[in-house]
């Protein structure tokens, strides 16, 4: 697939399901990161096509109350283009979650099958459910059956180097129901070793008629062509990149230009989202997560980092960045992946 420009192509109308969306870039489902201050920051640049909450677990959403939640929460104005992402083993916890979900507003539902995380593969769930497709089939199934807004599923590659897995895969995930993919290429014990093998997307996406979004390796504008040209995915997923730099779906589709003062006022408007949303104590543990991928961004970002998660409170974390950027810390093109964790 040929393009001439990124930004004319991601601002394609993609139908999913029986909704349009009009832009083909999306923010990946994320565990620990997707979180209501993060999707905030981003809705404040603008740019993308769908926000994907963080993991929420499918016994628990039933129950949950999104006034105390520290997962299940959303402002009402993202409802629109809000995909809510659950992890389970079993498809009645799942059918029962997505019809919370849906009675709420969302979107859509995602059903990850990628995540490679030890504490949630012992549980069964995640990339473990990619052991047993007979299992992730009849979960996608029941889902569907429960309800009727747009349904996503995420998954890897598999446990194996095996292409042929992935597009089995795929064709069993779009004939249980499902109405878009998020095709991440990295076998689950790799997490991130190795980098992506893009091709096999491009087999993902041949074997299946739904929409894939390929997720990856895309940290410039020019990786973003390069996947489209090799794959003809149909949309882009990005994931620890929108957590370094919030502004990028903006700047890969509405021309944004980041000024100087970027990674200062971008760190600083996040320590004031985090406090209209959390107390400070737990506001301060999601900014310390967030801090690896913008440190990421420095050429010196490993002291960056120290500076940051010395603090103990949001005036100390306001205060070592006044500190750090008095000194206008050299950034980077490309994002050190040492701290991308």
């Amino acid at each position: 697939m040929k393009i001439q420009s990124l930004s004319q192509y991601l601002l394609q109308d993609l139908t999913i399901k029986n909704h349009i969306i009009h832009n083909r870039i999306v923010l990946a489902p994320m565990a620990g990161l997707g979180h209501i201050a993060l999707r905030q920051l981003i809705s404040e640049f603008g740019g993308f096509g769908l926000l994907f909450t963080g993991m929420c677990s499918a016994k628990a959403v039933p129950h949950e109350n999104p006034k105390t939640s520290l997962v299940f929460n959303w402002r009402k104005e993202e409802l629109k283009y809000l995909v809510c992402q659950i992890f389970g083993s079993d498809p009645e916890s799942m059918a029962k979650a997505a019809e919370r979900i849906e009675k709420e507003g969302f979107f859509g539902v995602d059903l990850n099958f990628g995540c490679s995380v030890a504490a949630i593969c012992k549980k069964g769930c995640g990339a473990a459910l990619l052991k047993d497709p007979e299992l992730s089939s009849k979960i996608v199934k029941a889902v569907r059956e429960s309800v009727s807004i747009p349904l996503f599923v995420k998954f890897r590659t598999g446990w194996d180097d095996n292409p042929q897995f992935a597009v089995d895969m795929a064709k069993r995930f779009e004939d249980a129901g499902a109405d878009a993919l998020t095709f991440h290429p990295r076998v689950a014990p790799d997490r991130r070793s190795r980098p992506p093998q893009w091709e096999i997307i491009k087999h993902v996406r041949q074997a299946v008629d739904i929409p894939v979004f390929g997720n990856g390796n895309l940290f410039e504008k020019n990786d973003g062509i390069k996947m489209i040209h090799q794959t003809s995915c149909q949309g882009l997923s990005i994931g620890r990149m929108a957590v370094a730099r919030p502004w990028l779906f903006a700047q890969w589709t509405k021309k944004f230009s980041p000024g100087d003062d970027i990674f200062f006022t971008s760190a600083m408007r996040m320590t004031q989202i985090l406090l209209d949303h959390y107390d400070d104590h737990f506001a301060v543990k999601l900014f310390k997560k967030f801090s690896p991928y913008f440190c990421a961004n420095f050429k010196f970002g490993h002291q960056i980092l120290k500076n940051l998660v010395r603090a103990q409170t949001m005036d100390d974390i306001r205060s070592n960045l006044d500190s750090i950027f008095k000194n206008n810390p050299e950034t980077l093109s490309r994002p050190n992946l040492n701290l991308f964790m």
